[in-house]
């Protein structure tokens, strides 16, 4: 038998959107300590420092990148501006995204172009612009965070969960088409996480309640659950991965 698959990602440049916070801090952290250089791309750049320093405390590279996925423009340049500053890219990870809830009776265009620009539009074009650099390169990882709502319809929530379906949808038809350049591109769907996203629904304590009884685990995921499957999935361990989504989630969608 070969060497062992390596989960290190040691020597590996990555770029994570929407890293000022919650999912994506946590991951860019996760990413770093695998060996990776990082850089953290969120609007706000002030909004990067605190996850930029708490990785270069514990002797990380990290830098800051702004970006607005929403607008294709500058997401690109954006992209090329990491690429330029880590010195090359080998790792995306599309994790910006935004979410309202409201009565699909009462949602608007501008919630419906606010939502999917964000999360389905940006991501798409920050991985076009990653894939041509990757391409050039010989390969590279794609990792786009997908949802339960990518799966699961969820009410007071449609554009979101249309936001997130095209995702996965988007991942599986650019892992066929990118296979032969060498890139991979996967998903994972975190279950019920507490985010500064998804807060609104944890001030109800009737409905943690209701929604932790169909949790087999019976707890909500914490952002350190997803990094173990990120650096999995960026790494050569998954070399022969690609279109699949990994649902973090207690349990939940086993068991619906």
């Amino acid at each position: 038998m070969g060497d062992n698959p390596s989960f290190s990602l040691e020597g590996r440049r990555a770029l994570i959107t929407g890293a000022s916070r919650g999912i994506g801090a946590a991951l860019a952290a996760g990413l770093a300590r695998a060996g990776a250089d990082v850089a953290l791309a969120a609007r706000d750049l002030k909004s990067l420092e605190e996850p930029k320093e708490a990785i270069k405390a514990e002797h990380h590279n990290a830098i800051a990148i702004a970006i607005d996925v929403r607008d294709a423009v500058t997401a690109r340049r954006a992209v090329e501006d990491a690429r330029n500053k880590l010195g090359g890219l080998d790792i995306l990870i599309n994790n910006a995204g935004i979410e309202e809830v409201r009565d699909s009776l009462e949602v608007d265009e501008t919630l419906w172009d606010k939502i999917v620009d964000t999360n389905l539009k940006g991501a798409f074009f920050c991985a076009q612009a990653a894939a041509r650099g990757m391409a050039e390169a010989g390969g590279g990882a794609i990792l786009n965070i997908c949802s339960l709502t990518s799966e699961v319809g969820v009410p007071t929530a449609v554009p979101y969960g249309s936001s997130k379906s095209g995702l996965l949808g988007m991942t599986r038809a650019l892992a066929a088409e990118w296979a032969t350049r060498g890139i991979r591109v996967n998903g994972i769907g975190p279950g019920y996480f507490r985010t500064a996203l998804t807060d609104v629904f944890y001030q109800d304590t009737k409905w943690q309640e209701a929604m932790l009884a169909k949790i087999p685990m019976r707890r909500f995921g914490h952002t350190d659950d997803l990094v173990g499957a990120a650096v999995f999935l960026c790494s050569d361990a998954a070399a022969y991965i690609t279109g699949q989504c990994l649902y973090i989630d207690g349990g939940y969608m086993a068991s619906i």
